[in-house]
């Protein structure tokens, strides 16, 4: 996969393509059937599929304290679209120069001079160009002068539920995870590397692994029920906490996740941490004291739920962890 970071860095060997724009956040099943749509049309016409994407996202950039959660970070969503087969991904910044482009400006310079697009595949509620002046009738109408086919999308419904990013991140918010792995696909997770913390963990018998956001406004929060891939060859029980830890005066929302049974170095290890039940909400407790007994519980509940997970789906089986490093 060819991962292409501004219309500067496009090369003689990018133009003939089909092609997608969006922000596909989450890279979930609505994205997903896009991206197959995609394939199919690009192996019928002997051409590259590419997604046209940005970052920050156009909400991040107008409106930074409205914007929604984001469900993945430019690396995860990378990651997941070439999973899917995607050769390129035409990288975007959405700053000042991109939001005062105007339609017409941006479908000559990336679209036809750039890219040069053979087939594009749009929602047909698609916005683009200063003040959104740009739609789908645009597009269509540009394609046929320029010689490129438009096709719209509808609204993509999985089980005859519609599929969106928003409705992910309200079944997030509301600590229902079989619901968002419903329409994602997969389990809902957040990758990351290991990097130090506090180490007040370590010092009441819980060591965590302490993995940075990377984004203004997390779509879980709260303790939770996970289990962990990224260290040795089969994913480990855990238990997780997503939030700014106000017993002990946090202020940086973070996620920590304490591995089950685990006596090992992951400073540096980067992880993919997926949520399989929803425990309780962040609180704030009186002492340091009631948040280890907490802690305690959370834990023994956790175990609890995965252990019968396992037990119930043998494929999905956990051993206990050694340590691996």
């Amino acid at each position: 996969m060819r991962l292409i970071r501004g219309l500067h860095n496009l090369r003689d060997r990018d133009r003939g393509c089909v092609a997608t724009i969006g922000n596909f956040d989450g890279v979930h099943l609505g994205h997903r059937t896009v991206f197959q749509r995609l394939l199919e049309r690009g192996r019928a016409l002997g051409l590259p599929a590419t997604v046209i994407t940005f970052e920050p996202q156009s909400m991040e950039f107008f409106n930074p304290d409205g914007a929604p959660a984001r469900l993945t970070r430019l690396r995860e969503k990378v990651s997941a679209i070439a999973d899917d087969g995607i050769e390129r991904i035409m990288l975007l910044e959405f700053g000042p120069r991109l939001a005062a482009m105007d339609a017409c400006c941006f479908i000559d310079r990336l679209l036809v001079r750039g890219l040069g697009v053979r087939f594009l595949l749009v929602g047909d509620d698609f916005r683009f160009g200063h003040n959104r002046e740009g739609d789908f009738a645009l597009l269509r109408s540009v394609g046929a002068e320029q010689g490129f086919a438009v096709e719209n999308l509808h609204t993509i419904k999985h089980a005859e539920e519609r599929v969106s990013s928003t409705r992910i991140r309200e079944a997030l918010a509301r600590g229902d995870l079989e619901q968002a792995r419903h329409l994602l696909g997969r389990p809902y997770c957040i990758r990351g590397r290991v990097a130090h913390g506090d180490k007040r963990g370590r010092t009441i018998g819980f060591p965590t692994a302490n993995i940075h956001l990377h984004r203004r406004v997390s779509p879980v929060t709260g303790v939770y029920a996970v289990t962990v891939h990224g260290v040795g060859d089969a994913p480990l029980p855990a238990v997780a906490n997503v939030g700014k830890r106000p017993t002990v005066g946090g202020a940086e929302p973070r996620l920590e996740v304490h591995l089950f049974d685990f006596d090992g170095d992951l400073y540096g290890a980067h992880l993919r941490v997926e949520f399989r039940l929803k425990l309780r909400e962040e609180q704030r407790f009186e002492s340091f004291d009631a948040l280890k007994q907490q802690i305690a519980r959370d834990a023994a509940a956790a175990r609890h739920y995965l252990s019968a997970k396992t037990a119930f789906d043998p494929s999905a089986a956990m051993p206990r962890s050694r340590a691996l490093f």
